[in-house]
């Protein structure tokens, strides 16, 4: 790598405008207005890592995984993460190199099939929390329980779903082959959906779980790893907010790492599964070494790296 280092992680979500624009030819859409942002910074001379969330993507999955019950057989969690690490690949692949054949950019873009290691002991393992899949009435939750091995919870009165465990990543698998590609100039898509969740069984071979990995800790990870310079979340907001949705809402141009772990611990600012692993991940990284972070929207990726919008996270 010659270049400055940037990982940049998309969330999923951001590749679904709403509920009227789902179809894979809509996120493909999507993902190419993420790419046409994220090209500028490759033009600029960076190198750079794209991570990318897949919770609806994985949730399309087991939806028709339902619905055929009785014909085909269920797919499982690590092999739908594995599935949407390539659709949701091929889909960011295929617009960057349409991009770099329109500027003239002699890049390549690839994506990797990235397998990240868990402890079996994890303490997520022994409280599932993380739900997927649909709503169910609660007699076939209790019988998926029974025959297929769920954890399943009632949810607000909404329904009944199944959870699973959200372990810290603690190892990416790949990580090698990453910095080979860099190193070769090539812009690398890795560690899709925060990686295929595996265990190392007690004789050194490893094993797909049925788990999730937060993409924005694993992304963190592999950018401290990877000894990268900037870290980019991109997400549904242009900018952080304290007291997000509520009257007293503040948006924060910038912050440091001690205020961030400040703003964690008084577990009143950020949502446990939206804007707080961003704000874990922003620290994970600058305290392994980073020098930047920047929370933002895909559409303000260039001004944020301007100073003008965005959410920056810095050591001092």
């Amino acid at each position: 790598m010659s270049a400055r280092l940037a990982v940049i992680a998309i969330g999923g979500n951001s590749l679904i405008k709403d509920r009227y624009h789902q179809t894979v030819r809509d996120q493909y859409i999507a993902a190419k207005e993420t790419c046409d942002h994220v090209v500028s910074l490759i033009q600029d001379g960076w190198d750079v890592v794209i991570a990318h969330g897949n919770g609806p993507q994985v949730g399309f999955i087991l939806r028709r995984s339902e619905l055929s019950a009785g014909e085909l057989h269920q797919v499982p969690v690590d092999a739908c993460v594995a599935d949407t690490q390539g659709a949701i690949g091929y889909a960011l692949q295929q617009n960057l190199q349409n991009d770099f054949q329109q500027f003239g950019l002699n890049k390549q873009a690839v994506t990797i099939v990235t397998q990240v290691e868990v402890d079996p002991s994890d303490p997520a393992f022994q409280t599932p929390s993380k739900p997927i899949g649909s709503f169910m009435e609660e007699a076939k939750a209790r019988k998926h329980a029974d025959e297929d091995g769920w954890n399943v919870v009632e949810d607000a009165g909404r329904g009944w779903r199944r959870v699973i465990p959200s372990p810290i990543p603690m190892k990416i698998l790949e990580e090698q082959a990453i910095r080979d590609l860099l190193n070769a100039g090539v812009i690398v898509i890795a560690v899709g959906g925060g990686g295929i969740p595996v265990i190392r069984k007690e004789n050194g071979l490893l094993k797909g779980v049925a788990a999730v990995i937060d993409k924005d800790l694993s992304a963190a990870l592999l950018a401290s790893n990877l000894g990268a310079e900037l870290f980019i979340i991109s997400t549904d907001v242009d900018q952080v907010a304290l007291h997000y949705g509520k009257a007293d809402e503040h948006w924060i141009d910038s912050m440091t790492v001690t205020q961030a772990e400040q703003y964690l611990a008084e577990g009143i600012h950020f949502g446990a599964g939206s804007m707080a692993p961003k704000i874990q991940a922003a620290v994970n990284f600058l305290k392994s070494g980073g020098q930047r972070t920047i929370i933002t929207s895909p559409e303000n990726i260039e001004r944020a790296l301007a100073g003008e919008t965005g959410t920056h996270i810095t050591n001092e």
